[in-house]
């Protein structure tokens, strides 16, 4: 009898020992089999991402960041906590050089930017050693265009008019923008300059601290033209103190805008977009740029989304990261020419 009891315990224990080996390599199957199917990435995220603006309050990059962020979490396409926050100083350069030294694989930190990530890294003074190519360009949201602008009394009825009027005496003409020189605004001023054979180092740029102040200037009388975002010119149009002489958009656009001509079609073969765009750090995690890939195309699609461009007068463009990087690197030719043109490039 006890030789029977004993042998019973001792299956017992040996069937405990099997099934609990058994669940043991389930378990460490399942674990295993997961890494590899990449389980990961359905539990990224999985505490709070910052979004930064590399720019002060009420700016391009500090609308975008929150509208961005608000549409997200309204959408519940993120679960997370996200938060806006703000770190100007230098357009975007003394930004660049924290986080591409600091934050190389900080998942949970993205920013926001345009054509100046580009423009810093390549132009020769408040030269920037960081670029595009220290991040990881996740998606383009949105395109705007440049707009050469002048009061609506101006004597400059035509692009035409103001490019041989700076042909006769370039110094003649006072030409303003709401950024440094060889920065955006500068680019934009010069580029129909530039493409009609004009030297644009001969030509007077005045810069101002944002574009409301050069708007400022050019109804004060203090600039004859400003260079300027197309979306930014809409209520001064109608309310009929600017003229705006061309944008730097393939076709005309829509809206109060769509008298406008391009340059294109006053025979200056020119085009710039001011883009923005969504990037995260160098060695981004492949889980983390995967959710953010398909997080950002629902974003674009979405009606929310779509109410908010509205809102805030931008123009929808989507691309994704491999199409945003190739776009970057078109870029950086073109703003290199330009900065060439000027002799400013590095």
């Amino acid at each position: 009898m006890k030789k029977t009891k004993w042998w019973g315990l001792l299956a017992a224990g040996m069937m405990t020992l099997a099934l609990a080996a058994c669940g043991g390599n389930e378990s460490a199957g399942s674990k295993s089999s997961g890494s590899n199917s990449g389980s990961s990435a359905s539990n990224y995220p999985t505490k709070p991402i910052t979004i930064v603006a590399p720019s002060g309050a009420g700016g391009g990059w500090d609308l975008t960041a929150r509208a961005v962020t608000k549409v997200l979490d309204e959408t519940g396409l993120v679960k997370q906590t996200m938060t806006v926050e703000n770190k100007p100083g230098g357009g975007g350069a003394v930004f660049m050089a924290e986080y591409a030294t600091q934050d190389v694989k900080n998942d949970y930190k993205l920013f926001v930017n345009s054509p100046p990530i580009i423009i810093n890294n390549l132009k020769k003074e408040g030269n920037s050693p960081f670029g595009y190519k220290d991040t990881t360009p996740l998606a383009q949201l949105t395109k705007d265009f440049g707009a050469i602008v002048v009061k609506a009394d101006s004597k400059f009825q035509t692009l035409t008019d103001l490019l041989n009027a700076i042909k006769q005496n370039p110094k003649s003409v006072t030409i303003a923008g709401g950024s440094a020189p060889g920065s955006m605004d500068h680019l934009v001023a010069i580029l129909p300059i530039y493409k009609s054979g004009i030297d644009p180092k001969s030509v007077k740029y005045v810069s101002y601290d944002g574009g409301g102040e050069a708007m400022a200037a050019l109804l004060g009388g203090n600039a004859d033209v400003i260079a300027t975002d197309a979306s930014s010119v809409g209520e001064y149009l109608k309310a009929g103190k600017v003229r705006v002489l061309a944008v730097s958009a393939p076709e005309r656009l829509g809206g109060v805008l769509k008298d406008v001509p391009t340059m294109k079609e006053l025979g200056v073969d020119a085009e710039f977009t001011i883009w923005r765009g969504v990037f995260g750090p160098k060695e981004m995690s492949s889980e983390a740029k995967a959710f953010w890939e398909e997080t950002l195309k629902k974003l674009s699609e979405h009606e929310k989304w779509k109410e908010e461009l509205q809102k805030q007068g931008w123009e929808a463009e989507y691309r994704n990261s491999e199409e945003f990087t190739k776009f970057l690197q078109e870029q950086e030719q073109q703003v290199g020419d330009l900065l060439k043109s000027l002799g400013m490039h590095k």
